[in-house]
């Protein structure tokens, strides 16, 4: 029953990826960077140390993501100055996996909370420019 529920998972997110704006994708990959750092944490807190190391390591995944999506060219000292952000996020959920730490879990996930609540006030009609990133 898990591998079918988890095959639907996939499918259902493939499906919305396909039809998602480059503006919703950006969004679905904010929520599950913070999904993922969210089961961290608690992997952490419950000593289940396969959980934590899968659970961090999509995060890892999803924020380098986000980080080499950036378009350096186009977007100047917003583009560097987040990348300098994901690179701190990066290192801080190292550390945390390294270390069991839930307070580097809690400082990447202030910051990307904060970087997705920008991203989601973002007006729709400028959804295309924010795209272009």
């Amino acid at each position: 029953m898990r591998g079918s529920l988890q095959s639907y998972r996939k499918v259902s997110l493939d499906s919305s990826i396909a039809v998602a704006s480059p503006h919703k994708v950006i969004q679905m990959m904010f929520s599950g960077a913070l999904e993922r750092l969210a089961q961290g944490r608690y992997a952490i807190e419950q000593n289940n140390l396969e959980m934590k190391g899968v659970s961090l390591g999509k995060a890892v995944s999803i924020v380098a993501g986000l980080n080499s999506s950036l378009n350096m060219d186009a977007e100047g000292d917003v583009a560097s100055n987040l990348s300098s952000l994901y690179d701190f996020m990066l290192q801080k959920i190292s550390d945390a996996n390294i270390n069991n730490d839930v307070q580097a879990i809690d400082d990447a996930t202030d910051i990307l909370r904060v970087i997705k609540e920008a991203w989601d006030a973002i007006p729709a009609d400028l959804h295309e420019l924010s795209s272009e990133s």
